[in-house]
C-alpha cells in the first residue's frame, strides 16, 4: 500500500516517513523541493523496511509538486491509498492539500494542531469529503489524538457533561521552525472557544486558574490554548461547556517577545532559526495530559496520560492511525481523531511506545482550580 507524505522533506515529515516504511507501507515523498526528497528517498533506501502489509514489495519514490498547481497536485495523489500532510503552515498551504486529497478521492490525514484552520476543514469540506466518499481527519498528532481520545474516554464516564478540561503539562520541548512558525500564527490569528453548547470568538481568557497535574506538589498555573480539541471534542462528546489549557511555563519570555515584533522581523527570526531538536533533545520532550469531565450530577470522570518524545509519538501515531484506516475504514466525512478510532483502544496501542494512561472516577478535590 502507498501513502503519501507531503511535505515529506521537514522536520516532522521525515520521521513520519520513516516509521510508515518500518511499518511496512511503500511511501511517496512529495513535496516542493525534489533535491531535498531524492535525499530523503536515499537515506530512506539506506534502512530496513518492516514487513510489508500487502505482501508486495516496501518502496519508495518522489514526486515534485506544489500546492500553487490544484491540478497537478491532485493527479499526484491519484492511486495513494492515504495522503498525509504534514507541510505547514497548515492557514498558508494545508487547504491546497486537502481539496485535492478530496478530488483524487483519496483518504486524508494530517499533523496540524492549528485550531482555526482545523475548524476550517469541518467548516468547509464536510459535505465534499462525504460525497466523495473519503474520510478526511485533521489534527493527527501528539498535541490531538491523546487529548481527543483521553476526552472521549472521560466523558463517556459521566451522564450529559457540563464541563469538560482537557490540559497539558508540557516540559523540555524544544520546537521545531515549523512548530513555531505555526504557533505563532495561531497566537496571532485569533482562537475559538467553545461554551454554552455552541463554538465562538475567544478572547484568551479561561476559567481555569490552575491544575493539579500528577506529581506536581503544588497546583500548576496554566493558560488557555488553542488546542484543536475546542474544536472536535463536542463533536463526540456532548458538554455545555470545553476547555484546554496549558501549564504557563510553556511561553518562554523569549516566546512571549517575539509576539510583540512585527510579522515580517518574526518571520526572519523563525526562518534562522535550526530545524529542529536533535535526537536527544527530541525524546527529552515529556508530557502529561489530564481530562476531566464533571456530569450533570456533579460526578467527576478523570484520565491521565504520561508520554514523550513529541515529534517521535507524531510518527507514531500518524503510521497506526493510516493502518487503522485502511484496515477498518470509517464513515465518509471529516471525522474527529475519536469519530475516526475507537478511543481506548487505540490509547492501549501506544502504550508499548512510551505512554501511559488511566481514567478514575475520583471522590475528592478537583483538579482544576
Amino acid at each position: 500500500m502507498a501513502i503519501t507524505v507531503y511535505g515529506a522533506s521537514g522536520y516532522t515529515g521525515r520521521l513520519v516517513a520513516a516509521e510508515l516504511r518500518r511499518r511496512g507501507f511503500s511511501v511517496v515523498l512529495a513535496g516542493r523541493d525534489g533535491d531535498r526528497l531524492r535525499a530523503l528517498a536515499t537515506e530512506l533506501a539506506d534502512t530496513e523496511p518492516g514487513d510489508s502489509v500487502d505482501g508486495r514489495k516496501v518502496e519508495i519514490a518522489t514526486r515534485q509538486v506544489g500546492v500553487e498547481d490544484p491540478a497537478a497536485l491532485a493527479d499526484a495523489f491519484r492511486g495513494s491509498d492515504v495522503v498525509v500532510n504534514v507541510a505547514g503552515p497548515f492557514a498558508l498551504v494545508g487547504e491546497p492539500v486537502v481539496r485535492a486529497a478530496i478530488e483524487a478521492g483519496v483518504p486524508y490525514l494530517d499533523t496540524t494542531a492549528e485550531q482555526l484552520f482545523v475548524k476550517k476543514v469541518f467548516d468547509e469540506f464536510s459535505d465534499p469529503a462525504q460525497n466523495a466518499g473519503v474520510a478526511v481527519v485533521p489534527s493527527v498528532g501528539f498535541d490531538i489524538v491523546p487529548g481527543d481520545l483521553l476526552a472521549n474516554v472521560v466523558g463517556s464516564r459521566v451522564e450529559q457533561a457540563t464541563d469538560l478540561l482537557v490540559a497539558y503539562d508540557v516540559h523540555d520541548w524544544d520546537m521545531s521552525r515549523g512548530t513555531v512558525r505555526s504557533a505563532f500564527g495561531a497566537l496571532t490569528s485569533g482562537t475559538f472557544v467553545y461554551s454554552d453548547g455552541g463554538w465562538r470568538p475567544g478572547d484568551g481568557t479561561t476559567p481555569y486558574e490552575a491544575v493539579t497535574f500528577p506529581g506536581n506538589v503544588e497546583p500548576t498555573p496554566v493558560i488557555s490554548w488553542a488546542g484543536p480539541e475546542v474544536i472536535t471534542v463536542p463533536r463526540h462528546v456532548p458538554t455545555d461547556r470545553l476547555s484546554v489549557v496549558i501549564n504557563a511555563s510553556i511561553v518562554t519570555p523569549e516566546f512571549a517577545q517575539l509576539l510583540q515584533l512585527p510579522a515580517e522581523t518574526v518571520a526572519t527570526i523563525i526562518d534562522n532559526l535550526a530545524e529542529g531538536p536533535d535526537d536527544t533533545r527530541r525524546a527529552a520532550a515529556r508530557f502529561t495530559i489530564v481530562a476531566e469531565a464533571t456530569g450533570a450530577d456533579g460526578r467527576r470522570a478523570r484520565g491521565v496520560l504520561h508520554a514523550s518524545d513529541i515529534y517521535g509519538s507524531t510518527a507514531v501515531i500518524v503510521a497506526e492511525a493510516v493502518r487503522r484506516l485502511l484496515a477498518q475504514p470509517p464513515r465518509a466525512g471529516v471525522l474527529s481523531p475519536a469519530q475516526a478510532f475507537d478511543a481506548a483502544s487505540f490509547l492501549d496501542f501506544l502504550v508499548p511506545h512510551g505512554y501511559s494512561w488511566d481514567v478514575q472516577t475520583p471522590a475528592d478535590a478537583p483538579a482544576a482550580q
